[in-house]
């Protein structure tokens, strides 16, 4: 089991109504990337930070860590947004000549960088908040209430499932091609990667078909039942949901407003 799946079944919030964590998460979502200032996108990835860690007793050091992935590749992102090449140097805060031309850093695209950074930092946030708060047994239970296609959730539900089934598949054959030095020299490693993924795939149909011939054999009918935990309802959760959301709402209202189709407040 993954350790994401691990705090979710054993987190402080495990008990809460499913409901109300996916509302929270998906109307903070919403705000977030409605909103068109720096502010709203940094109080909803604090406010996400601070509930998850706090609230949900999940360690600090592994958040941070989880954080760092996609943040890794945001920097990356926003930097060719920040970086542009024209031939007007005057509009540039720094830049080095090419040709006549300017490639640097100008106002403008730093501004859009960071805010982009920010907005994508804090719906990651939200969407963290939900995965380690709330196991995808009760996702899919959120998603039948919405009344979501059943198509939709039994391949989401099939997907999650098979993402153990390879993981310990590329583990087992990871192992046995280390016990055999497949990695001692760069050329063997490229030459073991190769032979992982060829065997993996192999194993993942094989593997497939199995699972397909074992539903079948038990009546299935594209559609798989599980049992669902009785969860009630608190109004004092609710109200707390609203009253924060609803603070984001003014927040983002008074900083910058929301964007428009034209992606301007």
């Amino acid at each position: 089991m993954l350790r994401i799946d691990q705090y979710a079944y054993s987190n402080r919030l495990r008990f809460t109504h499913p409901v109300e964590k996916f509302a929270f998460a998906v109307i903070t979502l919403i705000i977030g990337l409605a909103a068109s200032s720096l502010i709203t996108s940094l109080v909803i990835t604090l406010l996400m930070a601070g509930v998850v860690i706090l609230r949900a007793g999940i360690p600090m050091r592994f958040y941070l860590k989880l954080m760092s992935i996609p943040m890794s590749f945001l920097i990356l992102g926003v930097l060719t947004i920040a970086v542009s090449f024209s031939g007007e140097p005057f509009s540039f805060l720094w830049g080095v000549k090419i040709w006549g031309f300017t490639l640097g850093v100008t106002a403008g695209g730093l501004q859009t960088a960071v805010n982009l950074f920010w907005k994508s930092l804090g719906a990651i946030s939200c969407l963290y908040f939900l995965s380690l708060t709330t196991p995808m047994v009760q996702i899919i239970s959120v998603l039948k209430r919405l009344k979501v296609p059943s198509l939709f959730i039994e391949l989401m539900n099939l997907i999650y499932r098979y993402i153990f089934v390879l993981i310990e598949t590329a583990d087992k054959v990871y192992i046995s091609q280390s016990s055999r030095c497949g990695y001692a020299s760069i050329k063997t490693s490229y030459y073991s990667m190769a032979q992982l993924a060829s065997n993996l795939f192999t194993k993942s149909y094989h593997n497939s078909q199995m699972l397909y011939t074992t539903l079948m054999a038990r009546c299935y009918r594209g559609e798989l039942n599980v049992l669902e935990l009785p969860y009630a309802f608190s109004k004092k959760n609710v109200a707390l949901v609203a009253f924060i959301d609803l603070g984001l709402v003014i927040l983002a209202l008074w900083t910058g407003g929301v964007l428009s189709a034209g992606g301007h407040s």
